[in-house]
């Protein structure tokens, strides 16, 4: 496997794209009398990236730790692992009304030191950092300390419930409010994986809370940019596996328990994969005309939903082996979805049911497994009260582009990425029920299992899509915000590492058709890694939209899941390997601080 990239190769990326984030900004609106020093930089982190704190006192039987408030929940390992009964106590949900347990309580802590370690320590923070290296470089830029912002958020709740528990939306917009006036400008806005969901539910939530005529007013004053990182777009299949199977995460917890907590979260399913085809009504108008009343979301699909493949996917996500006997009477949830394959069952011989990202997203996987996995059914309240009938809009449909004056995509590609699953059923109770016999993956312009990655790397049937994605989320869903360029586009390659520009390529004016990926007919040189830089030749005035494509900006481990951190030896389970969340953070810090006119 290929050896971790140094430091100071770390930021020879940095320099080389902060670089390109100047030339971005030299162009924006606002001309010489804008004022950069005057910006602020709000982050908003991403899933499991904010510090939890207790706020109430539990006593742990048989345990030399208790927890008392303030004490740190989301992650304090000792806790986690002398006393897992009680830390579980402090983090689970209830699974229908997202309340908490009855004797713990927990919040997310507040401030920049809520997303830099998640569990602060001489051993224990370094392997836990998520922002701290961002701050530190923010620190050594000479920014101020008023000037960078952090919002985090309780990442367990659905996008409702952070509204209806904690007000979470409405201290958004008063911390933008608040940093206009601080720093006299409007800010920039970094959001990581699932901050990039909160960022949309909060956009949508403000078109509501304002008057129609200021909404685009108070964006313009309040937003000068919105950087979107790892931005699942269209949701990512290791959400699937998450509430199927678990993920630890390197945690020192069964995948069993990781399953309970995962399935506990209302936010779990805001990660789901759905189809690009798909969308739902306009709820901004029907609060106009129908009033506010929580209705749900119909969805409506494309014609090409129906005529193509796998939802826009590559393949399809789930893939379940059900236990079947002779007679409809065994499913009685799953008549009218499973008509045609139950009427030629054999007795004895499971089943194989597969299941498309529209499918996923609209609940006819957890309604066809209700009868062989009792969370189901808490699955399927979640998604049809907190999703379907989110009053102000349901997540899991395609986003337009925000209506924000500079918009830049960015993520890394050609990673091995996982894009599909088989499950079988495992004999055992909930929550292990469910066992994966196989995988499928994306990997540079490729599909394979991982029966046949272990034998031959063997393809699988399927429509891969042209590049892979980031190790974590498939290259259709990062590369979603594609469709938010023009129908011109100017597209510019060049090295990662330093170069004398002999090798930059650059072509104007391509063709872009919107739904259809844009490949540029660029040469690329072998073991060379490139930055590809997509920008609209043609936008309205005062605005941009920009796409950075960054090959294996995450060259890690073959497995996603091998990137955690082993707090048995007190160290990165693969030290040797770079982590994505940190590639992030390097890259956005050295963006901020060309952005801000410090020099690199």
């Amino acid at each position: 496997m290929p050896r971790r990239r140094r430091r100071h190769g770390d930021l020879a990326v940095a320099a080389a794209v902060a670089a390109l984030a100047t030339v971005a900004f030299a162009a924006v609106g606002g001309g010489a009398e804008f004022d950069y020093r005057k910006l602020s930089g709000i982050i908003i982190p991403g899933f499991a990236s904010t510090q939890l704190r207790a706020w109430s006192v539990l006593d742990c039987p048989y345990s030399p730790f208790d927890f008392n408030p303030l004490d740190s929940v989301w992650l304090d390992t000792a806790k986690l692992f002398s006393a897992v009964n009680c830390w579980l106590k402090c983090m689970l949900l209830e699974p229908y009304n997202q309340t908490d347990h009855p004797e713990c309580k927990s919040r997310p802590d507040s401030g920049l030191s809520a997303i830099t370690e998640l569990d602060p320590g001489y051993i224990t923070g370094p392997l836990s950092s998520v922002w701290k290296e961002w701050v530190k470089w923010c620190v050594e830029f000479g920014i101020e300390a008023n000037a960078i912002i952090a919002v985090p958020y309780d990442w367990r709740l659905p996008p409702s419930m952070l509204e209806e528990r904690d007000l979470y939306f409405h201290k958004l917009k008063l911390t933008f409010e608040i940093a206009l006036k601080l720093r006299g400008g409007p800010s920039l806005v970094f959001a990581h994986s699932m901050g990039n969901n909160v960022f949309r539910y909060f956009l949508e939530w403000l078109k509501l809370e304002i008057a129609p005529k200021h909404y685009i007013q108070w964006l313009d004053e309040h937003i000068h940019a919105y950087f979107a990182v790892g931005a699942p777009l269209l949701g990512s299949t290791e959400a699937v596996r998450g509430a199927l199977s678990g993920t630890t995460f390197g945690l020192p917890v069964s995948e069993g328990t990781a399953r309970l907590m995962f399935n506990a979260f209302g936010s779990s399913l805001w990660l789901m994969p759905f189809s690009k085809y798909c969308k739902a009504d306009n709820i901004y108008w029907k609060h106009f005309f129908e009033g506010k009343g929580g209705c749900p979301h119909r969805q409506q699909c494309d014609e090409a939903e129906y005529i193509s493949d796998y939802s826009g996917w590559p393949t399809d996500l789930v893939n379940i082996e059900v236990p079947s006997v002779r007679g409809m009477g065994a499913y009685p949830s799953i008549t009218d979805i499973t008509e045609n394959i139950t009427s030629s069952m054999e007795c004895g011989k499971p089943t194989l049911l597969s299941f498309s990202a529209r499918e996923v997203s609209d609940g006819t996987l957890f309604k066809t497994i209700e009868d062989y996995d009792p969370h189901s059914k808490a699955l399927v309240y979640q998604l049809e009260k907190y999703y379907q009938g989110d009053p102000v809009l349901n997540p899991l449909t395609p986003w337009e582009r925000p209506p924000i004056k500079n918009v830049f995509c960015i993520y890394g590609i050609d990673s091995k990425t996982e894009v599909g699953y088989y499950f079988a059923p495992s004999g055992k109770p909930y929550p292990d029920n469910w066992i994966i016999t196989d995988i499928i993956y994306e990997f540079e312009g490729s599909l394979l299992s991982r029966q046949g990655w272990k034998r031959s790397g063997n393809s699988v049937a399927g429509k891969p899509n042209n590049s892979s994605g980031d190790g974590t989320v498939s290259y259709n869903s990062l590369s979603w915000c594609k469709n938010w360029l023009g129908p011109k586009v100017n597209i510019t390659r060049a090295p990662q590492a330093e170069h004398d520009g002999s090798d930059l390529q650059t072509i104007m004016n391509v063709d872009h058709h919107h739904g259809q990926d844009i490949l540029p007919n660029m040469t690329r040189a072998p073991h060379v890694k490139y930055i590809t830089y997509y920008e609209d030749a043609e936008s309205l005035p005062g605005w941009r939209t920009a796409v950075w494509e960054l090959d294996k900006a995450f060259r890690g481990p073959l497995r996603n899941e091998d990137c955690h951190w082993d707090y048995a030896k007190a160290r990165c389970g693969y030290p040797e390997h770079c982590e994505y969340r940190f590639w992030a953070v390097r890259f956005v810090i050295a963006s901020v601080g060309m952005i801000f006119g410090f020099p690199f």
